[in-house]
């Protein structure tokens, strides 16, 4: 019986474009990111370093690139919050049911774009009884050891806990210390389908 859920943030309840980073950032010039680039991607999501270091990294290494345009590329991805993903969420709250748990990779940057054009973000936050953010936390998805903090912090059992995401690398670390999971296919499928896609566990 799931006891559990952990939730991805990002295609599960905020809609993301997962190419429009990518776009602006070539329409600027930069047409693919060096090995270092990808390193410092990942330590910012981590929170090893700041805000101001990762533009930095960014501004100096491409000509003309200001911090503005940057951080206009950078947020681009953060489209909208769907009212009726927070209506569900509320509604399985409001039962009681289930420990319900925010599981994301993230960053400041994002983080602080949606409280700014997300207005419901406190509420959404506040349906959750942990809200764990990559940067916060210094561990970040799929790396098996963010799996083990979550469960270690909580008591978990992992036959006990659903892991929903839309990432496959993620789901499959998951998988792998025995956590069931929803690999949720963005654009095709919604959280709100939950309970009748994962039937079986519930």
């Amino acid at each position: 019986m799931i006891k559990t859920i952990l939730f991805d943030f990002g295609d599960v309840f905020l809609t993301l474009n997962k190419s429009a980073t990518t776009e602006h950032l070539k329409q600027l010039g930069i047409s693919e990111l060096d090995s270092e680039s990808i390193k410092i991607n990942k330590s910012y999501e981590k929170g090893l370093i700041s805000s101001d270091a990762f533009i930095h990294h960014y501004t100096e290494k491409f000509e003309g690139l200001s911090d503005e345009k940057f951080k206009e590329a950078w947020n681009s991805i953060l489209i909208d919050f769907p009212k009726d993903r927070l209506e569900f969420l509320k509604t399985l709250k409001a039962t009681g049911t289930y420990k319900l748990i925010l599981l994301s990779n993230t960053n400041a940057l994002h983080i602080d774009w949606v409280k700014k054009h997300i207005s419901v973000f406190e509420e959404f936050k506040s349906c959750f009884d942990q809200f764990y953010l990559s940067h916060e936390i210094h561990f970040r998805k799929p790396d098996k050891s963010i799996f083990e903090f979550v469960l270690q912090e909580n008591d978990l059992n992992p036959e006990e806990t659903l892991f929903v995401d839309d990432t496959l690398e993620h789901i499959q670390t998951a998988k792998n210390i025995g956590i069931h999971t929803w690999h949720l296919q963005a654009g095709e499928e919604k959280v709100t389908q939950l309970f009748s896609i994962k039937s079986d566990l519930f």
